[in-house]
């Protein structure tokens, strides 16, 4: 296809679907965008918690964190507490910020890996100036402050996007699509024929379809890159429950026999949720636990979602672009579900096509989201297979499995000799370490340059860093407090 691209249509809102069309029209001019919308085309609603890039792209759009905080009744998150994860009665933080103070050849991990030796180091998380900010409650948005996402409603995010869009010139379409017609000899897709007999063409199609995958899946039946085999879950049930006490500035992710439970403050309400494998946990025991172990009343009645781990081979095919859960899903453990989103979206508008489709920019943009996926799943996997549980055959299997490659060598790489090596573009840097660690995996080795300090050296290294997070964190407001003040939804 070598037309000039000017009339896009995107099936699907929710979240996906607005945030394509809101950065679409705020960065490209001279194109009619359409969003064809409705019941048939449902959205999930638990994609509750983000990670710090959602700033980059709300600043493009020109939304500032405290009136998204607002009208989001959102909250802001400094991390994720893994409890039960690396053991049984056993917890950790991966806190937003980098940990210590390192130099370029030896990363603060190797000069706290010496202290263990001496046993003088604290936990790794002691010295994260989030993760300590977090664990006393503390929060504010202020120069040399905390490095923070955020907890928020989605679908307030979603009305939020759809006014930006529609003031941007974006056309809303009511329907169910009763037919995709394509051409007969590429098999691009021509138009959107909807059941009340509406026809919508367009020269460029988005599929913010969801799970179904309308356009990319059973209209243009791009295969599907399973990944079940490492991360076996394919079930989770979500409720929400009113608030107990002030929202705390971190989602909580709580490991349980055969999967895990999440929690997810707001203003007004507790999102909760448990993720597990049908393998190892049937409907009835999972909604069980769940509804046994949340705190305060039920706002809502459990709701079950299924899924499969994984992404489609190519995101982009032929004019249809897969952004969200249509082009692939990754468990939400670490919340990456509107980071994904987000990462369409931007190669999207580097790539788009202007001028005509050109299989070469293509090309590109199924390899860059084919790596941020597969980073991502190695990260999650990592969470899995690096533990000490086997309390369980759901534990047992994860402790033992054959993990991906590139996932293997990291592990052993920093095993081994303690280096960490940050690829290319990759959106978990410090993440990597603080998840390493507090899931027990210990280097053999630090770096040779950790040995030039002395033992009394290092302990003051140590101790002043300690000393400095402690000091910073005082000065905060509650997280409650703040909200309170200046975000209150």
């Amino acid at each position: 296809m070598n037309q000039k691209v000017e009339n896009v249509v995107i099936l699907g809102g929710g979240t996906a679907g607005w945030m394509t069309a809101a950065l679409l029209t705020k960065s490209i001019k001279n194109i009619n965008v359409k969003l064809v919308e409705s019941e048939q085309i449902g959205t999930i609603g638990v994609g509750e918690a983000t990670i710090p890039s959602l700033h980059f792209f709300n600043d493009m759009l020109g939304i500032n964190s405290t009136n998204f905080v607002r009208n989001t009744s959102g909250s802001f998150k400094l991390g994720i507490k893994f409890e039960n994860w690396h053991k049984q009665d056993a917890s950790y933080f991966h806190g937003f910020g980098s940990t210590g103070l390192g130099m370029w050849a030896a990363g603060f991990h190797e000069y706290w890996r010496r202290g263990l030796d001496l046993g003088i180091s604290k936990p790794f998380s002691h010295y994260n100036f989030e993760a300590m900010a977090a664990l006393s409650n503390k929060f504010a948005h202020q120069q040399n402050g905390p490095n923070f996402a955020y907890h928020l409603d989605a679908s307030l995010y979603a009305k939020m996007l759809k006014q930006e869009s529609e003031k941007n010139g974006v056309t809303r379409i009511e329907g169910l699509v009763k037919q995709v017609n394509t051409h007969t000899e590429s098999g691009d897709i021509l138009s959107l024929e909807l059941a009340n007999g509406t026809v919508v063409e367009g020269d460029l199609f988005i599929d913010c379809s969801g799970f179904k995958g309308v356009l990319i899946n059973e209209t243009l039946k791009t295969p599907f890159i399973d990944w079940s085999h490492w991360l076996p879950m394919d079930s989770a049930i979500a409720l929400q429950t009113k608030l107990s006490e002030a929202p705390s500035p971190y989602t909580r992710s709580i490991a349980n026999h055969a999967g895990w439970q999440w929690r997810i403050p707001l203003q007004h309400r507790m999102g909760n949720g448990i993720v597990y494998s049908q393998q190892y946990m049937s409907d009835d025991e999972a909604r069980e636990l769940l509804v046994s172990s949340v705190e305060g009343e039920m706002l809502t009645e459990p709701r079950k979602l299924s899924f499969k781990t994984g992404y489609r081979e190519k995101q982009w095919n032929k004019n249809c672009v897969a952004i969200g859960l249509a082009g692939g899903f990754i468990e939400p453990l670490e919340s990456t579900a509107i980071h994904i989103i987000q990462q369409g979206i931007m190669q999207l508008i580097k790539y788009f096509p202007s001028y005509g489709i050109n299989a070469l920019e293509v090309e590109e943009y199924n390899r860059y989201m084919m790596t941020d996926y597969n980073e991502i799943k190695d990260f999650i996997v990592l969470h899995y297979c690096q533990t000490e549980r086997d309390d369980s055959p759901f534990w047992r299997f994860c402790k033992n499995m054959d993990i991906p490659e590139t996932l293997k060598s990291r592990m052993e790489l920093f095993k081994n000799t303690g280096r960490y090596v940050h690829r290319d573009k990759e959106i978990f840097v410090d993440s990597w370490l603080q998840v390493m660690i507090g899931q027990g995996l210990i280097p053999e080795q630090y770096h040779g340059l950790a040995d030039e300090l002395s033992e009394s050296e290092l302990r003051e290294f140590l101790q002043q860093i300690e000393e400095d997070i402690a000091a910073k964190v005082r000065q905060l407001p509650s997280h409650g407090e703040y909200l309170n003040t200046h975000c209150k939804s």
